[in-house]
């Protein structure tokens, strides 16, 4: 019997609290494995981390070749920290000891002066500074790093950018992403698999024809983990732990929330946390609540800064409306013209509460979805 928490969610997920993805794994592998370029789109918290994270778990324990590279954009804000960044990055995980690293950045960076810093471990805190005028002069050999590491050492380096979409924040950003697409497009000895947590942002930097990173790749939509998986994972947490749960209540807990991995997870956690041996509905109902009542003030303030209009257009998405810019819908809802409810959706889309999934146009938030409508909506 296990005495940790049986559910895992807001970290990535590993081992066997992993819940399959088998074609997924099967079919990234086999197009990094063949050097073949990967874009990774889907809604936030749907796992991406994590099965990329997997991925490269197997890959490199099946062929010591293979190195993956890790680099979340999350903490870059420029164009200056990308690079310092993504070559500080690339060398720490080709090299293992710092003396490597000095020795190596000093060879490969011919008409850059890096300058190094360490911490209190040299292994981990390893970071590179470079002068940014000569940066801007020639990024050159930042960006070939991946490749002329890969020929150098004779391996296959994976690089996977996380959190991608930021860049389209960076100052000049069209004309960095030319950059990147410049350099990377040539290389032939490493590839890259990138991914983000704003599909509206990630869409539009690889589905337009008229962006530098269109065709980069093998673009991959992610889909929900099918209910089935959900059903025997829950049964087996809850089983693990000496509680029970029948399969029937175990798949209407992953459906409640959607079939969303996090979601499925932090739920059934929430469940799990209030079931003292046999879970019944009555547990799966009050480990909702439980969720929904912590929930309660952010979710309120995530409406405050919506119009009218905007809060009709969720109340009519909430009740399973597909004709929105319809008359009868318009009218229904108070949505004033098809225009408003045009420039509505596109508000909601860029503030991350709607997005459009298998051309449908769904919450992103499962919970947030249960709360206006059992609570919100019941209150206005």
């Amino acid at each position: 019997m296990e005495n940790r928490l049986p559910f895992k969610y807001g970290k990535l997920v590993t081992e066997d609290f992993f819940v399959n993805r088998e074609n997924e794994i099967a079919q990234i592998s086999s197009l990094l494995m063949s050097k073949i370029n990967v874009t990774l789109i889907s809604p936030r918290r749907w796992g991406k981390s994590s099965l990329f994270f997997k991925i490269a778990k197997e890959l490199e324990r099946k062929n010591p070749k293979i190195k993956f590279c890790f680099i979340d954009l999350f903490k870059t804000r420029n164009e200056r920290e990308f690079y310092e960044y993504f070559a500080s990055e690339i060398i720490k995980t080709s090299y293992s000891k710092w003396e490597e690293r000095l020795e190596q950045a000093k060879a490969f960076f011919k008409h850059l002066i890096p300058r190094f810093s360490f911490g209190t471990d040299p292994t981990q805190d390893f970071s590179i500074s470079l002068d940014w005028e000569e940066v801007q002069k020639d990024p050159q050999e930042i960006l070939n790093l991946p490749e002329v590491i890969s020929q150098q050492k004779g391996i296959h380096l994976v690089v996977c950018l996380d959190e991608f979409q930021n860049i389209a924040h960076f100052d000049d950003s069209l004309d960095f992403q030319k950059k990147l697409r410049a350099y990377w497009q040539t290389h032939q000895h490493c590839s890259y698999a990138i991914y983000g947590s704003k599909q509206h942002m990630m869409a539009e930097i690889f589905e337009k024809k008229s962006m530098p990173f269109y065709k980069f790749g093998e673009i991959l939509f992610l889909s929900k983990i099918d209910n089935e998986h959900w059903k025997k994972y829950i049964a087996s947490r809850f089983r693990k732990t000496g509680k029970k749960i029948l399969p029937k209540l175990a798949a209407s807990i992953a459906k409640t929330v959607d079939n969303h991995p996090y979601f499925v997870q932090q739920l059934a956690n929430s469940v799990w946390t209030v079931t003292k041996e046999t879970c019944t509905q009555t547990e799966i109902d009050l480990g909702l609540k439980n969720l929904l009542d912590q929930y309660d003030l952010i979710f309120s303030k995530e409406l405050d800064g919506l119009s009218n209009l905007q809060l009709n257009l969720l109340k009519a998405i909430a009740l399973g409306e597909e004709k929105l810019t319809g008359k009868a819908t318009i009218k229904k809802y108070g949505l004033s013209s098809s225009a408003s409810v045009i420039r509505s959706k596109e508000a909601l889309v860029q503030k991350e509460i709607i997005d459009t999934f298998n051309q449908k146009i769904t919450f992103l938030d499962p919970l947030f979805k249960i709360w206006f409508k059992t609570i919100y909506m019941k209150l206005t």
